[in-house]
């Protein structure tokens, strides 16, 4: 991968994107297969904000079922196959349960009827899908024995069964967005992170680029380019005012998504959807309540989301202990068998998504609908500028493509859309994705374990040879860091090809090491010796990196057998970071 801003600035491009999360990633490679130049900055490392912080569910629209929205259902179930085939190494199906209770809203009858008009209306959602462990499957019904076969701690009045639905899962949301962004790389783009947009090039109204500070060295660049798209996120709105003074008109509401995990896995391969205490306001046909979601992932399980009206900047977003306490008292009555405390937490993961219009103190919260695409010459008499403000994950690539249109249109370059929709990503010329898995563990030189060579491919896809070159050439980079399936390989390959320049890129972006928790002082310290030799950096440097990355992970004390003094004056304190 590239670059650094001294070598953006030495070219004009077509196009030059702000933003290298999951909505930038997906708009580099589309523009670059157009045959457009482009470059992508990112202020922080790739994938760092609210992609990171992802649910890690790739959704087929089958809530927008309840809303009479077939448009968005028909184009989320569209996304989640793309994904499906186009990276078979980091999207996989989810079996979700949603339990049922005697009769009406709550029964069998009404969901398993809304189950098949869903499958009804998503027929094609296994095209162009190979592997038969990848499709998605029809809907079915549980019996109330099964369910509790699958779910020994589920509330069991007026249980009736259960009604199972898949959806997708990803295996790792940063290594996707790498994902997208090596494929635009291999195309032609130039990506650079650790490099700050702080200024519009502006001339006669148009505008011709922008101004990109690089992080590392504080030095500032002109990056000439024909048209600039700002897709960075909930950053988007306060990039526009503060480097042009342009203001959107509504501005944007946005959501803080939060979701947790606790470092053992779930009873179930299933995830299970447990109601929650609010209500969907828009639903036009509605359950009793929200659902949240108790899912599997890896060796952890996953339970989310919450959702809050946000105000504050993008930057200050965290979850105070008192919120996680009370998310934490929330699960525990929907689900009680899961008996969890705040120290049960080894991670917790927050990120910002556009809302819908919501009245202060409301509590049955109205989600966002649609991404926003702007068009400033249209809006603002602004040429050249086009901002992108993504909604969800699973729709990044269509919402990208649409963003790209315009471009095109303005850049006066014809020619037809490409196949992103079916053009397999870095690393996902993969078929069948358990039998390469099997495969490539007989063929290796290397005595890996299939649980390693696993990760690994999950992560790498069919490009993970290259990981296993450096395991070769080096027998030390062919063990893993203690206590995790991550190879010293992957952590040498992550610094010598996928621009990292910080320790938390590595362990929280680039390997699995920290993506479930602290993994341990000697594995971090083992990986920050290997980024340490590679980068040459000094032992304070070292040290300082790895203060910077204890300091994200969680630590809470077990508040189950606290007395009731101790609960209501913790109530009282003001909130905490949880980091």
């Amino acid at each position: 991968m590239n670059g650094r801003p001294a070598a953006l600035a030495d070219k004009a491009f077509d196009v030059a994107i702000i933003g290298g999360g999951i909505f930038g990633a997906c708009a580099a490679w589309d523009a670059a297969l157009r045959g457009f130049s482009v470059a992508l900055v990112e202020r922080g490392d790739f994938c760092s904000g609210t992609s990171a912080n992802s649910f890690k569910i790739v959704h087929g629209g089958i809530r927008y079922l309840q809303h009479g929205d077939l448009v968005r259902l028909r184009t989320s179930c569209y996304e989640r196959t793309a994904l499906l085939r186009i990276a078979p190494h980091l999207v996989q199906p989810l079996p979700i349960v949603i339990p049922t209770y005697g009769r009406g809203r709550q029964g069998k009858a009404l969901l398993g009827a809304g189950m098949v008009l869903y499958d009804l209306l998503t027929l094609d959602r296994t095209r162009g899908i190979k592997d038969a462990q990848r499709k998605i499957p029809w809907a079915r019904f549980l019996s109330r024995q099964e369910l509790l076969d699958l779910f020994p701690g589920i509330q069991t009045q007026t249980l009736t069964g259960g009604v199972v639905f898949c959806d997708g899962q990803f295996y790792n949301p940063a290594r996707l967005v790498l994902a997208f962004l090596q494929s635009a790389v291999n195309a032609g783009a130039v990506v650079a992170n650790y490099v700050e947009a702080t200024a519009f090039l502006c001339h006669n109204g148009i505008v011709e680029g922008i101004v990109g500070r690089d992080a590392l060295t504080g030095e500032s660049y002109p990056i000439q380019a024909k048209v600039v798209l700002n897709a960075a996120g909930p950053w988007a709105e306060r990039i526009l005012n503060k480097a042009i003074g342009l203001s959107l008109r509504p501005q944007g509401s946005y959501s803080r998504d939060a979701c947790f995990l606790i470092p053992r896995p779930f009873t179930s391969s299933h995830a299970l959807a447990v109601q929650a205490r609010t209500r969907d306001p828009d639903a036009v046909l509605s359950r009793a309540a929200r659902h949240l979601f108790i899912v599997p992932w890896r060796d952890y399980t996953l339970i989310g989301v919450w959702h809050v009206v946000y105000k504050g900047e993008p930057d200050a977003v965290t979850v105070s202990e008192r919120d996680l306490g009370s998310f934490i008292d929330e699960v525990n009555w929907a689900y009680p068998a899961l008996d969890l405390s705040l120290a049960d937490v080894s991670m917790w993961n927050a990120g910002l998504v556009p809302f819908g219009e919501n009245l202060p103190g409301v509590i049955d919260l109205s989600y966002g609908k649609r991404s926003r695409l702007i068009d400033h010459e249209q809006e603002h008499g602004l040429k050249g500028l086009v901002t992108l403000i993504g909604i969800r994950y699973t729709m990044a690539r269509s919402d990208a493509a649409h963003a790209m249109d315009l471009i095109a249109k303005k850049l006066g370059k014809g020619g037809s859309r490409p196949a992103t929709d079916r053009t397999t990503i870095h690393g996902g010329q993969i078929e069948s994705f358990d039998s390469f898995v099997k495969q490539a563990v007989m063929q290796s030189n290397q005595p890996v374990d299939s649980a390693v060579m696993r990760a690994l491919i999950h992560n790498h896809g069919s490009e993970y040879k290259q990981v296993l070159k450096l395991a070769e050439e080096d027998p030390a980079a062919a063990e893993t860091l203690e206590n995790s399936n991550v190879l010293k390989a992957e952590v040498v390959n992550a610094v010598r090809n996928e621009m990292v320049f910080k320790l938390s890129d590595v362990v929280f972006r680039r390997t699995d090491l920290g993506a479930g928790g602290n993994p341990g002082d000697q594995a971090l310290r083992t990986c920050a010796d290997i980024v340490a030799k590679e980068l040459g950096w000094t032992a304070d440097q070292a040290k300082q990196e790895l203060l910077e990355v204890t300091a994200q992970f969680p630590k809470f004390q077990d508040t189950r057998h606290r007395s009731e003094g101790e609960m209501e004056l913790a109530r009282t304190m003001p909130d905490s970071p949880l980091t």
